[in-house]
């Protein structure tokens, strides 16, 4: 395996990683409030992409936070304790953790010791960053946004069009687009069938994993899809026999979901 590949993969999975937190923040709304336009303190997000695109902390923001033990909430997540000086000064983050540039390169580094040098990488590594914030977002309040889903959607099946039309390719972008209609016609059915249970964001989503999954064929589409649920599963009962949840108690799904197709890729990748 190509060094340079893997170091290049990761580097790219960490970059796009940072900059995940500051779209999760504005993202991480509930159902019919608007997308957030400013951080905390108030200040106004500015930068490319209308400040979509930008590093998690406020660079405008002075306020500081000069205590001994500083453990401060914002957004949807707890900063944990972190001790400072008598005059150490704090920076207010609006999205803190390391957890986020961490996963989302591993998953990068992952998908390019599974792909190798093959034309469809480029896809996976471009389609990793949105699943990974979709995710992020999702955990926080439950929600999958159009503006990510259907984006990613059109984005796998571009993508990969283009990486068929190269040498050296190795999946078939017709049943990708098969494999996109069958997941997302299976998961429909499940909206039909219960909406409580399952979102419509999360059919959505099932388009463009299905896609990727499908690239690599109608076993991978299975695995995949299949890993989904076992994942969620595993997840739902370990809270209930924590007892930090009962038997209704809704889950994100969407995390689970894009586990299992980044599980299912990798397999395809690998036997390809």
């Amino acid at each position: 395996m190509d060094l340079v590949l893997l170091a290049v993969a990761a580097v790219w999975g960490g970059a796009t990683g940072l900059l995940i937190p500051r779209a999760a923040y504005r993202f991480a709304v509930e159902p019919e409030e608007p997308w957030r336009t400013a951080c905390p303190a108030g200040h106004a997000f500015t930068g490319p992409l209308g400040g979509w695109w930008g590093p998690a902390r406020c660079t405008p923001c002075t306020s500081r936070a000069p205590r001994t033990q500083a453990s401060v909430r914002y957004g949807d997540e707890a900063e944990a304790p972190v001790p400072y000086g008598d005059e150490a000064e704090a920076p207010l983050p609006y999205a803190p953790g390391t957890l986020v540039p961490l996963v989302t390169a591993l998953a990068c580094l992952a998908l390019a010791a599974a792909t190798g040098p093959r034309p469809e990488l480029a896809a996976w590594l471009l389609l990793a960053p949105p699943a990974v914030l979709l995710a992020t977002v999702d955990r926080r309040v439950h929600r999958l946004p159009d503006p990510l889903t259907l984006p990613l959607a059109a984005a796998a099946v571009l993508l990969l069009g283009g990486a068929a039309l190269l040498p050296g390719h190795a999946g078939s972008w017709t049943s990708g687009l098969l494999g996109g209609l069958v997941l997302g016609g299976f998961y429909l059915l499940l909206f039909l069938i219960n909406p409580n249970g399952m979102g419509f964001g999360d059919v959505k989503l099932a388009l463009a994993l299905g896609v990727a999954l499908g690239w690599y064929g109608w076993e991978v589409l299975f695995l995949g899809g299949f890993a989904g649920f076992l994942f969620g599963a595993a997840y739902g009962l370990g809270l209930v026999l924590l007892r930090r949840a009962g038997r209704k108690t809704g889950i994100p799904f969407g995390p689970f979901m894009i586990a299992g197709a980044l599980a299912g890729v990798l397999l395809g990748a690998l036997a390809a």
